[in-house]
């Protein structure tokens, strides 16, 4: 599902009006007209309540006098609340202001925080709430009266539809701009903002409707959106059926090399997670010292005791080895809980470097490779790396604060200088591709914060690289299932204090949901023939 920026549906807006020939006014009018059918929709008594708009002097109080209009012709009783002189409206939100006083539609001006202050105790009365104060366009602080107007109808406590975008949201950070109305229910046009999908934004937002206003499909190709919404339906589609007779070998062998002393959960639980993933066999090399102790606690998953250092890492010596190895392999993951020895750094520049398989690169992969993230131009296969924000800053040389202050940019353009696929993990997990397309995932919850979560997802990915995935599909596959199984364990075991190996066994069930009857070819029934008339 596309996602669009404030810019982006403002020129899809322009070309529809100016090139394509549909009238503004004509926009407005689909817009409101769809607002108003939400509301009544949510609402079915909403003839025995009484309505308040709060409208502001832009196209967006332009969309809530239209919803007005269409509330009155049904009924309903709606008063509007101007928070302008009316004089200062303009174009098509003045001519859908005048058709106001035709139906008699009561219209109280707020021009200033003393008016305001007239009628804080009549707008106490009103049951339920449109806003449609700010639309899109903001980008600056709420000051002013509009402050108070906005705090005074959040603290009512009343329903609340918001017209296109909660007023005080920034459409692209999702961030409120000083204050922002808290909506219940949120209604769009043509396609949902950025700013209602990312975090805090999504919050505010309550339940999204998306309304067709009428932008025709050519306008859309004129004006590609690079963000989409990651959705069931479309990552479904992503999933490979495999036939009937396939074996583990047919199914992809990924190497995994992880772990040092301390950190042996790391490396099994990202080795657990490929073949969680379907992935047909899992290799893990470790540090000669702790095989013994992997031996024991991971039964599915061949061991390799490679060369290590004097304290127990990951050493360069075992270079030629694992290049060796690496020959039938279909995927090499990198880095979970491996230390940051300067050996174990020589071995993981020189892998990324030379190996010919698609990489995953997370943890201390990722922080060996801080110091030299040009290393990765240099590198003979496709890449995917999995930061969480301080991993991230630490690639940047910045802060995770200003990570997190600009996520989509920061991810996008890392991929694009770097060629490579970035999983930017967090709450609404990023997925950047080199060409500069960014995937927003809605899945998971609170309750992920917690240790061996990121070691999962990267072997789930190198799972599906294995089994022959793209790295595109194999990403948005991997980071979509493992918000999924997540969320199921903490809607069985609770919100929080659930672990990542409880999402590692979660992840066939996530898997079969996902799938269904795609996930084997041959037939829908696992394969196994009817036996009833036998």
């Amino acid at each position: 599902m596309y996602i669009v920026t404030a810019d982006e549906m403002r020129e899809m807006d322009r070309q529809t009006i100016e090139n394509f020939g549909l009238p503004g006014r004509v926009l407005m009018e689909n817009a409101g007209r769809g607002a108003a059918r939400v509301l009544m929709e949510k609402f079915p008594d909403l003839s025995s309540k009484r309505v308040a708009i709060a409208a502001g002097r832009g196209n967006n109080g332009g969309d809530g006098f239209v919803i007005a209009r269409y509330l009155t012709q049904a009924g309903i009783s709606v008063t509007v609340y101007l928070l302008s002189d009316s004089n200062r409206l303009t174009g098509d939100a003045a001519d859908n202001f005048k058709l106001l006083g035709a139906l008699g539609i009561p219209v109280k001006e707020i021009t200033d925080e003393n008016r305001f202050n007239q009628v804080k105790t009549e707008m106490a009365h009103y049951h339920i709430w449109v806003d449609a104060i700010f639309g899109t366009g903001l980008n600056s602080e709420v000051t002013g009266f509009f402050k108070a107007v906005i705090h005074y109808i959040n603290e009512l406590n009343r329903p609340i539809l918001s017209v296109d975008i909660p007023s005080g949201l920034h459409a692209d950070t999702g961030k409120p701009c000083g204050i922002c109305i808290r909506a219940s229910i949120t209604v769009t046009f043509a396609f949902p903002k950025i700013g209602h999908i990312l975090l805090p934004g999504a919050a505010y937002t309550g339940e999204l409707h998306i309304i067709d206003i009428g932008i025709p499909p050519h306008v859309v190709k004129n004006v590609p959106p690079r963000h989409h919404l990651m959705t069931k339906d479309a990552v479904r589609n992503l999933v490979h059926p495999r036939a009937c007779d396939i074996h583990k070998g047919g199914t992809g062998h990924t190497l995994v090399i992880a772990g040092s002393p301390g950190k042996t959960g790391s490396a099994a639980m990202t080795a657990m997670s490929a073949l969680r993933a379907g992935a047909g066999l899992v290799t893990l090399g470790i540090p000669k010292s702790l095989n013994p102790v992997m031996e024991a606690k991971s039964l599915e998953v061949m061991t390799l005791p490679l060369p290590e250092t004097q304290n127990g890492m990951h050493s360069d010596k075992s270079i030629e080895t694992i290049m060796a190895l690496i020959a039938d392999k279909k995927c090499l993951a990198i880095g979970p809980g491996m230390g940051t020895d300067p050996q174990t750094q020589k071995l993981v520049h020189f892998l990324v470097k030379e190996c010919p398989v698609p990489i995953v690169l997370d943890a201390d992969g990722l922080n060996n490779l801080a110091d030299n993230p040009g290393i990765l131009l240099s590198r003979k296969s496709d890449v995917i790396l999995t930061p969480h924000p301080g991993e991230m800053a630490r690639m940047l040389s910045t802060t995770p604060k200003n990570i997190q202050a600009n996520r989509i940019d920061i991810a996008r353009s890392f991929a694009a200088i770097y060629n490579v696929h970035l999983v930017l993990k967090g709450a609404r997990t990023l997925i950047a591709h080199p060409d500069g397309h960014v995937f927003i995932n809605p899945t998971g919850n609170p309750g992920m914060a917690s240790a061996g979560m990121g070691d999962v997802l990267t072997g789930m990915i190198a799972g599906f690289l294995s089994q022959g995935y793209s790295p595109q599909a194999a990403t948005h596959l991997a980071v979509y299932l493992h918000g999924d199984a997540a969320d199921t364990v903490a809607a069985g075991k609770g919100p929080y204090g659930y672990i990542a190996s409880d999402v590692v066994s979660g992840l066939p069930e996530a898997i079969g949901r996902l799938a269904g009857q795609t996930a084997f070819k041959d037939t829908p029934v696992y394969c196994t023939p009817h036996l009833e008339n036998l």
